[in-house]
């Protein structure tokens, strides 16, 4: 019996066996209820509706202190000997690295085909509204970190939830946190396990091998699937047993690297065609309010921005505080600041410039998919840039491995913290789950499991119902954190110095009412 059929039996059980879990668990976390002539996922509304709730609590946090956060990754406000395992700016890339991928390449490909042009508009609104969230949830990672004796620490929802929730309600509280961690641990554990890793690596996969010989190339065979995963499997394992360090210095490199390079290549092509950049931007914000031609009108288009940069950043999930939790810092609101740069840097950078590749490029693949035909994401946008770069595509593919690599090791990390909490964090144990995930790595490139990538979808955002439930209930705690930072800013500016920090550090360890 050939590779080939074993792999193809494998992968047909386990799709018979998960498609109908899949299809129940999906119609629950993804129903949708009619707006106008559209559908509304009311997981979607749930964060949109967080992001506008933490924008007035904060009073628009993400417009005011943008320069703030700014001062704060550059280093301005770092301290010696304040724990954690990475600065500002590592911590920030590895949790970028974990949202900027495919979705940025493929997702808004495919939400101005099915919204228009006007989507993005509506893509935009949500990533600002996302930076309020991504700020409340980061806070309280950082806040309810767990530092362990050997100068690692782990953080996450598994830990501000319980904690948290004890500190403000006593052990009626405790007992609702716990539930929560628990349920919230395996949510992440298992998107990481087939979202964060299968998926990338057979996505990158198809790629490469499409790009570099096609379907009768040496790639396209089981061979070179085997061989590529192994590949992959063998790097990941490498920087994976660095632990946040690791995984830091690398990503800090390969996440601006890769982002420089896709919005040079995005800018190339939108100056070329610069006389067309006015009736682009007029498109996109009369698609927003008009939507001539939308399944759904204006409703359609603000469905498919919101649902695409929902999806894209992540904001709510509370994915990302497990990777900033490692920041060096004193002061929980600085690394809150610091992260709500990531749906701007997501969703209002990256994803607006692969919508205005698209929409002045306007490749033949992108009319055909708003027509109706089923045409690939990866496909448009690659043929928006080849209008332009003819050999562009081929550069965009190694875009596509490193975005997937970058992920892979990202949520590597926060599937580790998710298994530890569960598990212990023994050696055998943390060894056991490293093994695991290199395996997933190989069986990625062999393997589609379609109804399992669906199932980790809806497991990762049913985190966000148990996730913002939290953020609500303890959004009281990150505005006296917020307040005391603000202060250590303050006592920094008028050059108070030792004074200022111990003035601080009463003010941070103060009892919680």
């Amino acid at each position: 019996m050939s590779l080939d059929s074993i792999t193809q039996n494998i992968d047909d059980a386990v799709s018979d066996f998960f498609d109908p879990v899949a299809t129940t668990v999906g119609d629950i976390v993804f129903y949708t209820v009619p707006v106008g002539d559209a559908d509304l996922p009311l997981i979607v509304a749930w964060l949109v509706i967080a992001g506008l709730v933490f924008t007035g609590w904060f009073g628009f946090v993400q417009a005011r202190k943008l320069k703030l956060a700014l001062d704060v990754v550059r280093g301005k406000y770092d301290e010696k000997d304040a724990p954690g395992e990475v600065n500002h700016f590592q911590a920030l890339t590895a949790a970028v690295s974990g949202t900027v991928g495919l979705g940025n390449i493929a997702g808004v490909a495919v939400a101005v085909s099915i919204g228009g042009p006007g989507a993005t508009f509506w893509m935009i609104l949500c990533g600002l509204l996302g930076m309020a969230t991504k700020f409340v949830e980061v806070t309280l990672g950082v806040k309810y970190r767990e530092e362990h004796a050997d100068g690692t620490v782990s953080g996450g929802p598994m830990h501000y939830l319980p904690k948290g929730l004890a500190e403000r309600f006593g052990s009626g509280g405790a007992k609702l946190g716990k539930v929560l961690a628990v349920l919230a641990s395996a949510m992440i554990l298992f998107f990481g396990l087939f979202g964060g890793n299968l998926f990338q690596t057979n996505q990158s996969y198809a790629q490469i091998s499409s790009t570099f010989g096609g379907e009768d190339g040496f790639l396209a065979s089981s061979a070179g699937a085997v061989l590529f995963g192994l590949l992959v499997a063998v790097l990941v394992g490498l920087v994976l047993l660095g632990g946040i360090r690791s995984i830091a210095s690398v990503t800090s490199r390969l996440v601006p690297a890769m982002a420089i390079m896709y919005v040079v290549a995005c800018l190339v092509v939108i100056l070329t065609n610069v006389t067309a950049v006015p009736d682009a931007i007029g498109s996109i914000f009369r698609g927003a309010f008009e939507a001539d031609g939308v399944a759904g009108g204006i409703i359609g288009a603000l469905i498919v921005g919101f649902q695409r940069a929902a999806f894209s950043n992540e904001a709510g999930i509370g994915s990302a505080p497990i990777a900033h939790s490692a920041v060096k810092t004193k002061h929980p609101a600085s690394e809150g600041l610091v992260a709500l740069l990531e749906p701007f840097i997501d969703t209002v950078i990256v994803c607006t410039m692969t919508a205005l590749t698209i929409v002045i490029a306007n490749p033949a693949s992108w009319g055909e998919a708003r027509e109706g035909e089923n045409i690939g994401g990866v496909t448009i946008t690659s043929d928006a840039f080849a209008t332009v770069l003819p050999w562009f595509p081929h550069l965009l593919t190694v875009a596509v491995l490193l975005f997937a690599f970058s992920t892979i090791l990202t949520w590597g990390y926060y599937g580790l913290k998710a298994w530890t909490y569960l598990f212990g964090r023994s050696k055998v144990s943390e060894t056991t789950f490293k093994v695991t995930w290199s395996v997933f790595v190989i069986a990625g490139s062999l393997l589609s499991l379609d109804s399992l990538i669906s199932l980790a979808d809806s497991a990762l955002f049913l985190l966000a119902v148990f996730n913002i439930i939290g953020l609500y209930l303890l959004a009281p705690v990150v505005k006296r954190e917020l307040n005391s930072f603000l202060e250590f800013v303050r006592a920094r500016g008028t050059g108070a110095g030792a004074e200022a920090e111990g003035t601080e550090a009463e003010v941070v360890d103060a009892p919680q009412r």
